[in-house]
């Protein structure tokens, strides 16, 4: 099954039979259900996660304050950035990760990802690569943060949460929202409202539609 699922989903690492056979005897596939908590903020890196299908996503918690920033997803075809770049310091980590659906997680021990890093340069070009897309969506995320207002920023937020999910309507709360965003229900639910004012979206119990232009 992990065979499968590089071949699949990671091609750069597939093409690499060494890599692959090595991979496939190191890692563990597993499946983890929504809201499992794959990487604390303050813990060391024991795993390096290859998401195979679902969805994760990385947060910036503000201890001080108690609200939490996402910062970017992790797809299928991809990892946490944020996991290697810790695991390569040895520090303790500054996100936390956590699942928001069902996934399949191709999971390799920390120490053996430390080895593959130093034995195949193929590993470290997907690591490149993935930093470079991941280092897009951040920028993305302080060009909204800063320079954008709260309505467009959830809007953002929102049609990116839509294209994900191959959906227009999705199915979440104004909590789920606000917790998110690093917001209070109250603020998001009345940013919801000045969106369907607009015509942008459409809000039922439960559910946000994003109407198209």
């Amino acid at each position: 099954m992990i065979e499968a699922a590089l071949d699949t989903y990671f091609p750069l690492l597939a093409n690499m039979p060494e890599l692959k056979e090595e991979l496939i005897t190191i890692s563990s596939l597993n499946i983890f259900e929504a809201g499992t908590v794959i990487l604390k903020q303050g813990s060391y890196v024991k795993v390096i996660p290859l998401m195979v299908s679902g969805l994760a996503k990385v947060f910036k918690e503000e201890p001080e304050n108690g609200h939490e920033v996402l910062l970017y997803y992790i797809k299928p075809g991809e990892s946490c950035i944020m996991s290697m770049t810790t695991l390569l310091h040895n520090t303790t980590s500054k996100v936390k990760a956590i699942v928001e659906e069902r996934s399949e997680v191709v999971l390799i021990p920390a120490d053996k990802a430390m080895q593959i890093a130093k034995k195949y340069p193929k590993w470290n070009e997907f690591i490149y690569e993935l930093f470079n897309l991941k280092f897009d969506e951040l920028l993305n995320v302080i060009e909204i943060l800063t320079f954008s207002n709260k309505d467009i920023r959830l809007l953002e937020y929102l049609k990116k949460e839509a294209q994900l999910k191959n959906t227009n309507t999705l199915q979440t709360t104004h909590q789920h929202i606000a917790y998110d965003l690093g917001s209070s229900r109250e603020v998001i639910s009345r940013l919801l409202k000045k969106l369907e004012v607009k015509g942008l979206i459409k809000l039922a119990q439960g559910s946000v539609t994003i109407r198209s232009n």
